[in-house]
């Protein structure tokens, strides 16, 4: 791939050419060809095939590369990543290392045959140093490459944060799920250890859930997670943590409460799942909730041990009530 002198093609000689082919070009938009006619013809020109690197994060650059004809595309980070940018003609690549004095950020590759015209370091700062409209435009394409990165980031970060947050809740529920609970009930429990604040966990399970879905179909069995699900929202505060634990269970974390006003909120709760049943179905929906308030010596685990606990002594003593964690129940 050897670099020809602009001289040597005919649109280094043809005035009208020259001028009509420039003004399509960012670079020299505005820019009266004559004034940089002893500079034009030191431009080179190249032509790349489709397939091409021609920038890269792990090579110097010198130059700066005008597209005449043809594409070429911009990657971050790898040729594999989605293409950030594409270089039509009259764009140009390869003037923000050029302007840093660093190695070029992304890769730039040539997605068809594409002809090219070169500028070099020096013969770009005697542009600049002619023409105030090349230094104009030179800052413009700049800027513009420059808010395009932020773009890119900004949406990047955008995606990454949808990510994060696919990645901690629920899709049925719209709850919390099992990795958010982790991390927020953690936090929370050595924030209650560290100032001494009381703190109670919530174990809710729906009875008979398997026998619900055998007789009606995993779509109702769906639509009552949603439903149970709503009436936690709506029955704790903005302050209370509630996270879908597995399948049909359900953990809830209640800050600054003693277990007498936690149970107090379960009740609630279990009173108006109940209510939840429309008369066509012949299984009503309730829900099993055990009860734990923090010791010193808890962490979410052994919270969770004995609030699940205090859960299956629900369920053991007829299903559809409340139990409380023999270690916090009130005297």
């Amino acid at each position: 791939m050897g670099i020809a002198n602009l001289g040597s093609h005919p649109y280094g000689i043809d005035t009208d050419f020259r001028r009509s082919l420039l003004q399509g070009i960012a670079l020299f938009r505005g820019i009266d060809a004559e004034s940089l006619t002893d500079l034009l013809p030191q431009c080179g020109r190249i032509d790349v095939q489709k397939g091409h690197v021609l920038l890269s994060p792990e090579r110097e650059n010198h130059c700066v590369y005008v597209v005449l004809s043809g594409r070429l595309t911009v990657h971050l980070g790898s040729l594999d990543a989605p293409k950030i940018a594409d270089l039509g003609p009259g764009s140009c690549a390869g003037e923000m290392s050029l302007i840093e004095d660093k190695d070029p950020s992304a890769f730039v590759v040539a997605t068809e045959t594409s002809h090219l015209m070169v500028i070099s370091h020096t013969l770009l700062w005697r542009m600049v140093d002619r023409s105030h409209t090349f230094c104009k435009n030179l800052l413009i394409v700049l800027s513009e490459r420059v808010r395009s990165d932020n773009e890119y980031i900004a949406n990047s970060l955008g995606v990454l944060r949808q990510a994060e947050r696919n990645a901690q809740t629920d899709a049925l529920t719209g709850l919390g799920n099992r990795h958010w609970m982790r991390t927020m009930f953690e936090r929370e429990v050595t924030r209650a250890l560290h100032s001494n604040r009381s703190l109670c966990l919530m174990m809710i399970d729906v009875d008979n859930f398997k026998a619900f879905n055998d007789q009606y179909g995993h779509t109702a069995g769906d639509s009552v997670l949603v439903a149970v699900a709503e009436a936690l929202r709506e029955y704790l505060r903005p302050t209370d943590l509630v996270a879908r634990f597995g399948g049909d269970e359900f953990s809830v974390l209640l800050p600054d409460l003693h277990i007498k006003q936690a149970r107090q909120t379960a009740e609630r709760i279990r009173q108006q799942i109940a209510g939840l049943s429309p008369p066509s179905l012949a299984t009503a929906v309730t829900v099993s909730i055990g009860l734990a308030e923090r010791t010193p010596s808890d962490d979410v685990a052994t919270l969770v041990q004995r609030a699940d606990a205090a859960m299956y002594d629900a369920k053991e003593a007829g299903r559809n009530r409340v139990a409380v964690a023999a270690e916090s129940d009130p005297a």
